[in-house]
């Protein structure tokens, strides 16, 4: 499990059930920001602590979800001070993005004069294509996913660049087992990042069967005058769901995650809904995509679509107040989380050969961490999607 941050002990005294769903209630707005303001559980609710938004909101990474949403409602009940600390959010965020899409452009110069087969993952290419604003969430770092048989390469262009490998990511743990390595370059005014991946999905929740196909399907976005590859829609989808999965695992809020999910899975008419369930059997994260959209329709309520009438089997032992609290507050106490081997039984399909080699993955995982990683390694789990 990653380290809490120190707001979660706070939050857990504070109960803050008002502010869980006044965030909530915000982003079902965002959603559908044409719908009254009683359909979204009765906002504004000026008597919220304002701190608590903000904490819940920043964990989540919907901080900016709220600022729009709250742009189409009735903002004159909205605390000026809430409203005065979701702006200079948003503006970090700008800044931080636009950071990102520059060493993004320089990163696909280079990984290109090099003939490196690579696509972009996550970050404000994929705001822009789920939301048509790159400024929705914060993108410290750069995601780019190559085939194993590639990683090696990507790693000295990048390199060639003046990144270097961040120590932390040198074992054989994050290479072998997560699937990836952190490069950082400094140039004496900021430090970028590049999470250079050949896998995505820590060990203990179902992998895709073919990275690959990932690059295969990739599409073109255009940034700055510039074509820059990027992963397939359905990819995508099931790429925050993954996304979702890691952090049930790691019982981390993700409610960020799970917009993501809602955002993609509202773009498709039934029969690519039906494609989409036959692309992710064939890559063997079926139950991973139920997960997702089942959180997504938890979160922001259901859409009655062929995605939300499957997603309802998956965790069904699991209510869905239960679930809601998960995926947007799980640093509650009250919360009974299922062990992480029913999750991963449900995940795997409940098929026996397949959990046991996934589970045979994440000992071996767990054994490599304890003999390879040195205490001073043991951060976060940052990355794979």
């Amino acid at each position: 499990m990653a380290v809490q941050d120190a707001s979660y002990d706070r939050l857990r005294a504070a109960g803050s059930a008002d502010e869980v769903a006044y965030v909530q209630a915000c982003l079902r707005l965002f959603f559908n920001p044409t719908a009254r303001v009683a359909d979204h559980g009765g906002m504004p609710a000026p008597a919220i602590s304002v701190v608590d938004v903000t904490d819940i909101a920043r964990l989540n990474k919907v901080a900016v979800f709220l600022l729009k949403a709250l742009s189409h409602g009735a903002t004159g009940a909205t605390r000026p001070e809430l409203l005065a600390w979701l702006d200079c959010y948003r503006r970090r965020t700008m800044s931080m993005n636009a950071a990102c899409i520059g060493d993004s452009i320089a990163i696909h110069r280079v990984l290109q004069g090099r003939q490196i087969d690579f696509v972009f993952l996550k970050g404000p290419f994929q705001q822009q294509l789920l939301y048509g604003d790159h400024f929705m969430k914060p993108s410290g770092d750069v995601d780019i996913l190559v085939s194993p048989s590639g990683f090696s390469a990507a790693r000295e262009a990048l390199r060639s660049a003046g990144y270097e490998v961040a120590g932390k990511s040198r074992s054989v743990w994050w290479v072998r087992f997560l699937g990836e390595q952190h490069m950082v370059r400094d140039n004496g005014v900021r430090a970028a990042t590049v999470d250079l991946h050949h896998r995505l999905q820590q060990p203990g929740s179902p992998s895709p069967r073919d990275i690959d196909g990932f690059l295969r399907r990739k599409r073109e976005v255009k940034v700055a005058g510039a074509t820059m590859p990027f992963i397939s829609a359905s990819d995508t989808l099931l790429l925050s769901c993954i996304s979702v999965a890691k952090a049930f695992f790691n019982r981390e809020p993700c409610a960020g995650y799970v917009c993501d999910v809602r955002a993609a899975a509202g773009r498709l008419d039934e029969a690519e809904q039906q494609q989409l369930l036959d692309h992710a059997e064939e890559q063997g994260l079926a139950d991973t995509l139920l997960l997702g959209l089942r959180a997504a329709d938890v979160l922001l309520g259901g859409t009655a679509t062929l995605l939300s009438d499957r997603a309802t089997r998956i965790l069904a032992r699991i209510d869905n107040a239960d679930l809601f609290h998960m995926v947007i507050a799980p640093w509650l106490s009250s919360l009974r989380w299922p062990q992480r081997r029913t999750v991963l039984w449900e995940l795997c399909g409940r098929e026996p050969v397949r959990y046991l080699a996934e589970a045979g993955w994440a000992a071996s995982a767990d054994l490599s961490r304890r003999i390879f990683e040195r205490p001073a390694a043991s951060a976060p789990v940052r990355g794979n999607g």
